[in-house]
């Protein structure tokens, strides 16, 4: 089994990491919480789940044990699995997903895309004694969104957004309406912000 890669981050989306250790490029699933922790870096330290099923071989990945943590429990829920916990884990910071099941909001984990009232209610019944105290925060954005973002930044950001919320099994088409229309009010939104507001909207 692999715990944690350390390598070259050859490659980030908001979606996955491709992560070069001694020449061998691992794909790795990420949530958007990761993804905001791998920005402006060169190297990383990923904490690996591996999904072996026999048509696929999956790796997770995480920069903190925490978040990991959190993952694996979340798929210990029945109906609960990889991708639904990826996306839980891209909608609210690790913080955020621990104070909502310990004080058992309901209504917010029912705002995640997928999770519907009896999966909310089964994820708090079942982890509301297993969650762990996280104090991190989710890191803040270095956009200050007092610039001007030129077209083709722009077009980077939404298409970086589509694809990243493609992959987490969105379709391309309401996709990239709902990512318009939040760029269009929101001009100056940054990649992690659009797609946590267009996963609520979709």
């Amino acid at each position: 089994m692999i715990d944690y890669l350390n390598g070259r981050i050859a490659d980030l989306l908001p979606a996955k990491v491709i992560l070069d250790v001694n020449g061998i490029g691992y794909d790795i699933n990420i949530s958007l919480y990761t993804y905001t922790s791998l920005q402006g870096k060169e190297e990383a330290k990923i904490y690996i789940y591996e999904s072996i099923r026999e048509d696929a071989w999956v790796l997770f990945g995480f920069t903190s044990q925490d978040e990991r943590s959190l993952f694996l429990l979340l798929t210990s829920v029945s109906g609960i699995g990889g991708n639904t916990a990826r996306m839980i884990l891209s909608s609210v910071s690790p913080k955020e997903l621990c104070q909502a099941i310990t004080q058992g909001n309901e209504r917010l984990l029912c705002n995640i895309k997928g999770i519907g009232k009896r999966s909310a209610q089964r994820i708090i019944v079942e982890l509301s004694d297993k969650i762990p105290v996280i104090d991190g925060e989710l890191p803040v954005s270095e956009d200050t969104g007092n610039k001007k973002v030129i077209d083709a930044e722009t077009n980077e950001k939404i298409r970086e957004a589509v694809q990243a919320l493609t992959m987490l099994g969105f379709s391309p088409a309401p996709t990239k309406k709902a990512v318009n229309a939040i760029v269009d009010a929101h001009p100056d939104v940054s990649t992690e912000e659009l797609i946590k507001l267009a996963l609520k909207t979709i």
